[in-house]
């Protein structure tokens, strides 16, 4: 159901981003048409206003007729049934387009009577330079007798100009579509992986719980037997299988897609790190495990078995990842508004860069140590689900030698 509706909202999304482009692409398409068509009347009032001139020029009347016709988007053709100067035309054209705010390349054309053909005028660039550009044809028309012709080579370039907002805004929206993509490509690759680790998980608990049922069978069996119950040392090996396997069993529990929770109670610190440290040594014979601490009682509220197994799984990562004989240090101390749990060791330590992801499901650092290391980087994980389930905060920093400190803030 919920895969259904991850996958609607992508499409909606996705849908809605892409229909919106398209409306921005046709309204900018519209506002091209609607500069276009203000540039075509700018031009005709800007001409209108020069016939005007030349006309008044020689005290001619005005025709009643439009002289103005225009032939493409860019060339225009004014019918002027007078004589009239180059210089004069290019003065007026030059006033006129400055008055109407057409600030953009021009050239014009005269038609020479004597020639019968159109005579180049001039190219007046709007950046005024002064340097002539090679025209274009400039073809002649029937029935014409004084006239001359405009074209606008730039305009098109100043069209896209005045409408730089929308091409921003388009590419902008561009922009967003791809990130949009980009990102749900990304969702669904994460969405794959987290199937995977889920299916993983599920394997890895399933083929653990088989062998583990077998073991707390046979130890719960052999904990009854006569010989087993008068040999005291016996009897604790036998207790200590038990115990350990129903932790494992719990702790597997635990990832079988079961939510943690939490039973609370008021605790002692002290004896609850005295038995895990116990229950280590008997794995690892030969490490050296201090506790320090200024109060001999000091009580937090917590889950004992997850408690237990947060300073197990910390101590057994200070052992794993240590090149000589490992040497722990355990402090308890206490502040004006929490307690603080370090454990210091004396290990190869993590690289700076690595530091921010020790705590993220599944991640392993990747070393010579790693490698020779069993372990499915869950260790940590689990830490800080305890630790975030409490309210606690923890942090990690390499010592100033060798080995890392790891702090927790027990409130």
């Amino acid at each position: 159901m919920k895969i259904n509706k991850l996958n609607s909202i992508i499409i909606l999304g996705l849908v809605a981003i892409i229909g919106i482009l398209i409306a921005q692409l046709l309204w900018t398409k519209e506002a091209f048409n609607i500069e276009e068509k203000k540039f075509s009347q700018k031009a005709h009032i800007a001409l209108l206003e020069v016939v005007k001139h030349l006309y008044k020029s020689d005290n001619h009347e005005i025709p009643t007729e439009n002289p103005i016709k225009k032939i493409s988007n860019d060339y225009y053709i004014v019918n002027i049934d007078n004589d009239f100067e180059p210089e004069i035309l290019e003065f007026y054209l030059n006033q006129e387009f400055k008055k109407i705010n057409l600030i953009t390349d021009f050239e014009y054309a005269m038609y020479n009577c004597q020639s019968d053909e159109m005579v180049y005028g001039n190219y007046i660039s709007s950046a005024n330079n002064a340097s002539k550009k090679a025209t274009v044809y400039f073809p002649k028309h029937k029935n014409l007798v004084y006239y001359f012709a405009i074209r606008f080579p730039s305009q098109t370039s100043y069209l896209f100009s005045s409408l730089k907002f929308w091409f921003i805004l388009s590419l902008a929206l561009i922009v967003i579509l791809l990130v949009y993509v980009y990102s749900i490509y990304t969702i669904i690759q994460q969405k794959k992986y987290s199937e995977l680790q889920r299916d993983f998980i599920n394997n890895m608990t399933h083929e653990f719980k088989t062998p583990l049922s077998s073991i707390l069978i046979a130890s719960n069996y052999l904990n009854k037997q006569e010989a087993i119950v008068k040999d005291e040392k016996l009897e604790k090996y036998t207790q200590i299988i038990i115990n350990q396997s129903n932790k494992l069993n719990r702790h597997i529990e635990k990832w079988d897609n079961v939510p943690m929770v939490l039973d609370k109670q008021k605790l002692e610190v002290a004896p609850i790190i005295e038995g895990v440290i116990e229950d280590i040594k008997l794995k690892y014979s030969n490490i050296d495990v201090k506790i320090k601490t200024i109060l001999p009682k000091i009580s937090i509220d917590a889950d004992a078995f997850h408690f237990s197994n947060l300073v197990y799984n910390l101590i057994d990562n200070s052992i794993k990842y240590c090149d000589s004989t490992p040497e722990i240090t355990i402090k308890i101390s206490i502040t004006y508004t929490h307690f603080l749990l370090e454990i210091i060791d004396n290990g190869i330590g993590i690289s700076e860069k690595n530091l921010p992801f020790i705590f993220d499901k599944f991640y392993r650092i990747s070393n010579q140590k790693s490698n020779e290391t069993d372990g499915f980087g869950l260790g940590l994980y689990y830490v800080k689900k305890v630790c975030t389930l409490h309210q606690w905060k923890i942090s990690v920093k390499n010592n100033p030698e060798n080995g890392i400190t790891t702090s927790i803030r027990l409130t």
